[in-house]
């Protein structure tokens, strides 16, 4: 990558960072309902938020971060009343702990994982053992969330491994804090190339799916949802209800999601 294309990621990095940081949990106004949720279900959560609203008149505040920044947040006293997260293992380390609220915790909605490619009309590729990722990128970068943390780079980093490709892609892999970071790397075409959610693509115009992993690849992509046991909201697990209803599994699905709750009329 060329010196003046690698200062211009940077900078956009940085911006991206900059918005982030807005959306913090530290940064968040005064809600009757304040939500940590993983970045990847910000399009499709903005519009239940706001559907609730019109019909209760409730505040719902939302902050949007990576699963595991979030959990360690409120680990650390952040005043969230809702948890979503795009693992179980990050809600399962915060249930450990004895910090969500017993008994709220359900299993909200399931994800795809997939390839996705600068521009609306990219070419499909075949994703086999045989498939030369590296040599597609040459000296580009393959945009992914932390692969260490963030569930969307765990996932992703586990699919390349399933596929013999973590290896020679690794060194490849340009890391962000979350996942709608490293799609909007492959939405500016500053990578050509990322591993994000099937949501994420639904979301963004500018990036086309070019592959989708299979799902035996990487483990069960499950959003587990739960009330916090220092909420202090008496309409949290009223929208954690809103959340699970027909209505929002309309939305959901519409973007891209699963819905694993909401499918009957309650």
């Amino acid at each position: 990558m060329a010196v003046s294309k690698i200062r211009f990621s940077a900078r956009l990095l940085a911006g991206v960072l900059a918005l982030a940081s807005l959306l913090a949990p530290g940064a968040a106004l005064a809600g009757d309902v304040l939500v940590f949720a993983a970045a990847s279900l910000k399009t499709a959560l903005d519009q239940v938020a706001a559907d609730w609203r019109d019909r209760t008149g409730k505040q719902v505040t939302i902050s949007y971060a990576g699963s595991s920044s979030l959990a360690r947040q409120i680990e650390q006293g952040a005043p969230a009343d809702l948890f979503i997260s795009a693992s179980s293992e990050w809600m399962d380390y915060l249930q450990s702990a004895d910090l969500i609220k017993a008994g709220s915790r359900r299993d909200l909605l399931g994800n795809r994982l997939v390839l996705v490619a600068h521009g609306v009309e990219a070419a499909r590729i075949e994703l086999d053992a045989g498939t030369d990722l590296a040599g597609m990128l040459g000296d580009e970068r393959l945009a992914m969330a932390l692969v260490d943390s963030v569930p969307a780079g765990v996932y992703g980093k586990q699919a390349l491994a399933s596929l013999g490709q973590w290896d020679a892609l690794s060194s490849k892999v340009a890391q962000t804090d979350n996942v709608r970071a490293a799609l909007a790397l492959v939405s500016s075409g500053e990578a050509p190339l990322g591993i994000v959610y099937a949501s994420d693509a639904v979301a963004d115009a500018g990036v086309s799916v070019v592959a989708v992993f299979a799902q035996e690849s990487h483990a069960p992509i499950i959003y587990p949802a739960a009330v916090t046991a220092n909420s202090t909201s008496v309409d949290a697990q009223a929208f954690l209800e809103a959340m699970s209803g027909p209505g929002a599994a309309e939305i959901f699905r519409a973007q891209g999601f699963e819905p694993l709750v909401g499918q009957g009329d309650g």
